[in-house]
């Protein structure tokens, strides 16, 4: 097995999660869901590889579509909301970036914001490559650089609170690294060997309740939710004050959070 640092720290910030991402960011991360479908050109009968499925939303949305799934994700918590959301789907255990398949095993393959979380990016597209048939595509999301301002909120956040950004949390190797932006993701497809490369930002606003968008990070989900957990409790009193006060801004008339984000969206053909 292929694995990195960076690996082992996700497996564990992912460990048990399941049901906190679910509360929290998972009406985040599925916005795409569509047209990451369409970008793979998912439809009727299309052998597809959801890499990364998490919760499942992707690999339910493709099943609707009548398309025959197979969703992987290296969390055993997240295959069991998937095996609830996606009953259609052939769920597995599996850890990028290498996959229990055979080559030319699918039509499409999709990574929905899954790039962001492996240690080697261009193994894992190497090998989604492998297992999709020459002519397929390969389609994944990514949050861009620099951040859109619902990502920027919690920098702001941790900022007004006083909070520094230890050194020691785990980061792409600068080899393995690639610019978070449209240039930098058609590249790193073009350069693993993909043709007919397409890359476009998606937009949306985010609306969520604002506990929602607190107990993300608060239950450890994600990078702000491995620094938060790193707080003592008079700190993270500091931070929730900040919070309240910076995301007032960002509130409709309901009490809701309405916050403008991006993602990156690229695709391509194997060869």
């Amino acid at each position: 097995m292929t694995t990195t640092a960076f690996d082992d720290h996700e497996r564990s910030q992912w460990a048990g999660r399941a049901a906190a991402y679910q509360d929290s960011l998972a009406s985040l991360c599925a916005q795409p869901a569509e047209v990451l479908l369409d970008a793979a050109d998912v439809k009727a009968c299309t052998r597809l590889l959801d890499a990364g499925t998490g919760t499942g939303t992707v690999a339910a949305l493709a099943c609707s579509r009548a398309a025959q799934v197979t969703a992987i994700d290296a969390e055993p918590s997240m295959l069991a909301l998937a095996r609830r959301h996606a009953p259609d789907a052939d769920v597995r255990h599996a850890i990028l970036p290498d996959l229990p398949f055979t080559n030319d095993s699918f039509d499409a393959a999709v990574a929905n914001f899954v790039i962001n979380h492996v240690g080697d990016p261009a193994a894992t597209l190497v090998e989604l490559q492998r297992v999709v048939r020459p002519g397929g595509r390969i389609a994944v999301t990514i949050w861009p650089y620099p951040p859109p301002p619902a990502q920027q909120l919690w920098g702001r956040i941790f900022d007004a609170a006083g909070v520094e950004r230890p050194p020691d949390l785990p980061r792409l190797a600068p080899a393995k690294d690639f610019s978070r932006t449209r240039d930098g993701l058609s590249e790193l497809l073009h350069r693993t060997g993909l043709d007919d490369v397409r890359c476009d930002t998606i937009t949306w606003i985010h609306r969520t309740d604002p506990e929602a968008w607190w107990n993300g990070p608060a239950n450890g989900i994600g990078t702000t939710g491995a620094l938060l957990q790193r707080q003592d409790p008079s700190t993270i009193e500091r931070i929730r004050y900040q919070y309240e006060q910076h995301s007032t801004a960002y509130r409709d008339p309901d009490g809701d959070l309405a916050l403008p984000t991006a993602a990156l969206l690229a695709s391509g053909s194997v060869i």
